[in-house]
């Protein structure tokens, strides 16, 4: 993990339907980490996702993009919205374009390219995540399997080089082998592109497959109680964080151990 911080998120509370989640969140984002994000149904770890984004604006605290030294507002009137990728849970392809036209809509948007550059760089990025099949450009959304949306949301994601990439849940509704290949695409893309990814998830298999790193939400402290390698949560964590993380076996050992 680099020792550079692309991301500092201060003193941040989280409110959802005029109840606070979350409060005193704080923590960092590493350069070419996987920082996983989860805990317990209704912690908050979307909605942490929308405020890292810039989505969804602070009560109290802030989210500073500090990548390369200048201190940026995520929420402010410069955000880093070129830096950041996002790709989430349902996809959130547009309907009324083919694939293609929705990997070049970002272009279109924040960059001079031409009509051509933009296709080849699109084309470019279904092939890296795993869309290599020619068709796939001109096929509408709707007529992907649900594996094959989530990485072409991938795709768009990834279209102007971003140095982070914010997944929401990409293994939600996936049977094993395909959550396993999307897996296996989130390590490519750290190893080749040296994205820092930030996900959200509950499956356990995936957190300890690709995770540098894990934030635990807890729901009932309403704040963080723990941050650090998943293994090491795992064996050496707060109790909370070992029965999460352990499906349960933690209290259940305990259960037999005091019979």
């Amino acid at each position: 993990m680099s020792s550079e911080v692309l991301m500092t998120v201060e003193n941040l509370s989280l409110h959802a339907g005029g109840r606070e989640l979350q409060h005193g969140l704080n923590f960092n984002i590493h350069a070419g980490e996987v920082l996983a994000i989860c805990g317990a149904s209704g912690c908050g770890k979307s909605t942490l996702l929308r405020h890292l984004i810039g989505l969804q604006a602070p009560r109290t605290g802030c989210v500073l993009w500090t990548a390369g030294g200048a201190e940026r507002d995520v929420h402010g009137d410069d955000p880093p919205r070129r830096e950041m990728g996002v790709a989430f849970q349902a996809g959130a392809l547009w309907s009324s374009m083919t694939v293609g036209e929705n990997l070049m809509l970002p272009l279109e948007l924040y960059t001079e390219l031409d009509a051509a550059e933009r296709e080849q760089r699109a084309r470019d990025k279904l092939a890296l995540a795993g869309l290599d099949d020619p068709a796939t450009f001109d096929a509408e959304p709707s007529q992907l399997s649900g594996g094959m949306r989530k990485r072409a949301a991938i795709a768009r994601a990834l279209m102007l080089d971003p140095p982070l990439l914010c997944l929401d849940e990409p293994s939600a509704g996936l049977d094993p082998l395909t959550s396993a290949r999307l897996d296996a695409l989130i390590l490519q893309l750290k190893r080749e592109l040296g994205t820092a990814i930030v996900l959200v998830t509950h499956e356990l298999d995936s957190l300890f497959a690709v995770a540098d790193r894990l934030l635990f939400l807890d729901v009932a402290a309403r704040t963080a109680t723990a941050l650090g390698p998943p293994a090491e949560l795992r064996d050496q964590g707060p109790p909370a964080v070992r029965e999460f993380l352990t499906r349960g076996r933690v209290t259940a050992d305990a259960v037999e151990v005091a019979a």
